[in-house]
């Protein structure tokens, strides 16, 4: 699978299969974290609403993990973003033909007579 290509943009251009595989990892990733942060939440929350005090002292714990959860998390979507364009800053080099730069805007060039 190394080596291969996806074009599965809509504009033609191509991906690499590690390039694909690295997204998926940060994704599942990150998944992972927010799936963690739900149960934190709840334990969070079922320790407030109890209002035994060594419940909410343990939330003080369990809040500091959350915001390092989020953390993470928004370091792995940092990544992502600056991963992705880069990946598409390659993959348009060279490319005149209306690809997206990286700031959103389409890249059309016109041909003027000489």
């Amino acid at each position: 699978m190394e080596g291969d290509t996806f074009s599965g943009l809509g504009n033609g251009t191509q991906i690499d299969s590690k390039v694909v595989q690295t997204f998926q990892k940060s994704f599942v990733q990150a998944q992972d974290i927010l799936d963690q942060n739900r149960l934190l939440i709840n334990e969070i929350n079922q320790n407030h609403e109890s209002k035994i005090p060594d419940n909410l002292s343990r939330n003080v714990g369990l809040i500091r993990e959350l915001n390092n959860n989020i953390r993470r998390v928004v370091d792995l979507y940092s990544d992502l973003s600056s991963s992705f364009t880069k990946s598409m800053d390659a993959s348009s080099e060279g490319d005149s033909s209306g690809a997206m730069k990286s700031d959103g805007k389409a890249g059309h060039k016109r041909n003027r007579p000489a």
